[in-house]
């Protein structure tokens, strides 16, 4: 019985498993070797930060909020350049520029006085 119990555990390895010692004779365990995302907690604010901004996107005019969508890929769009942007809304680059200027800071305003920011 207990070789049989072993046989279903003979494959688990513990991440704390010395699996080779370094130059100075230190064991090095599997942790030691992996490598580890430490922009996981980034991550995680800048999805939820996204998802707030949806809530948001309300308080920008209609052509605001066009520009901020296509130039940043919301709803599913790929993001587009200024120069793009301005081609399918028949306007010139520079207001483009102007019109994205003026969202984000009303953007920033409402994360700022929700204490998201």
């Amino acid at each position: 019985m207990f070789f049989r119990a072993g046989k279903k555990s003979a494959q688990d390895v513990s991440i704390n498993e010395p699996i080779d010692t370094d130059k100075d004779g230190n064991a090095l365990t599997l942790m030691d070797t992996m490598a580890v995302d430490d922009t996981v907690i980034d991550d995680l604010d800048i999805r939820m930060k996204s998802r707030k901004l949806y809530d948001y996107l309300p308080v920008l005019e209609p052509r605001e909020r066009s520009v901020i969508c296509m130039r940043y890929g919301l709803g599913g769009r790929m993001p587009l350049p200024q120069r793009e942007v301005a081609d399918k809304l028949g306007i010139s680059r520079s207001y483009v520029s102007r019109i994205e200027k003026k969202a984000l800071e009303k953007l920033r305003i409402q994360f700022e006085t929700q204490g998201v920011i």
